[in-house]
């Protein structure tokens, strides 16, 4: 009987102590990029860019590639096909590289090892969970439906909703507002160091993995991390109370 009595206190204490983390962590919030965080869609975003370099007759190559992680579509246009083209003509092209891209990826879409489980995760111990990509909605949409994980997300937030790309802090400030939260309340999963500079810029934390880019070019980061596979919720937690420290 002691044992027992014993037993249902300790069982108490327990779920008390993860009621209140699970209220704590529903006033946090994690904001995932897409393309290189949480899927592996570099080759078909290499291949789609060389499809539309061709056939505007532009030079493509892996320096012009590189400069393009973490950027919105205009601003690549802009940079290398010339300031001659009207938005509707910019809109046009990019529209087509999506759609390129999209039909390259659609039958091989391929989270890294360690991301649907962690989302998972972040989701049932509470966190408030968004996309915060330069990508289309058509893109989102596509990759998350297709891995099964698009119910975990609160909102997505893409090119279309900014005016300014990454390495512009925006989009995370528009993310830390709808979940009507302080940006040091969200942390940033990103695999671009567009994207980590944005994030820093917004006063947020900031998780890198090293997918698409080298460490040292990530350094920027709070943590840093060669797969996802080596984070949890206990880091995150542990992240956001040690700052609050």
């Amino acid at each position: 009987m002691e044992l027992t009595l014993w037993w249902v206190l300790k069982r108490t204490r327990a779920d008390r102590r993860n009621k209140l983390k699970t209220e704590i962590n529903n006033r946090r919030a994690i904001l995932w990029d897409l393309d290189g965080t949480i899927v592996n869609s570099e080759p078909f975003h290499r291949m789609a860019w060389r499809e539309i370099f061709e056939q505007q007759s532009v030079h493509f190559d892996e320096e012009i590639f590189q400069f393009g992680f973490g950027r919105r579509n205009d601003e690549i246009i802009c940079k290398y096909f010339g300031q001659n083209f009207s938005q509707q003509e910019i809109d046009s092209i990019a529209a087509k590289k999506e759609e390129i891209f999209r039909r390259f990826i659609k039958d091989d879409i391929q989270a890294f090892p360690g991301t649907i489980e962690l989302i998972k995760s972040l989701a049932a111990a509470g966190f408030q969970i968004a996309i915060v990509s330069s990508t289309p909605i058509e893109n989102v949409q596509l990759i998350t439906e297709s891995l099964g994980i698009k119910k975990y997300f609160k909102f997505f937030i893409t090119g279309k909703d900014v005016t300014e790309g990454k390495p512009s802090p925006q989009c995370f400030f528009l993310a830390a507002q709808k979940f009507r939260l302080k940006p040091e309340d969200c942390v940033v999963m990103e695999d671009a160091v567009a994207g980590v500079r944005a994030a820093k810029s917004a006063g947020m934390y900031c998780i890198a993995v090293t997918n698409t880019r080298p460490g040292e070019e990530l350094a920027a980061a709070d943590i840093m991390v060669n797969s996802l596979e080596e984070v949890s919720v206990k880091i995150i937690e542990q992240l956001f109370d040690h700052a609050k420290k």
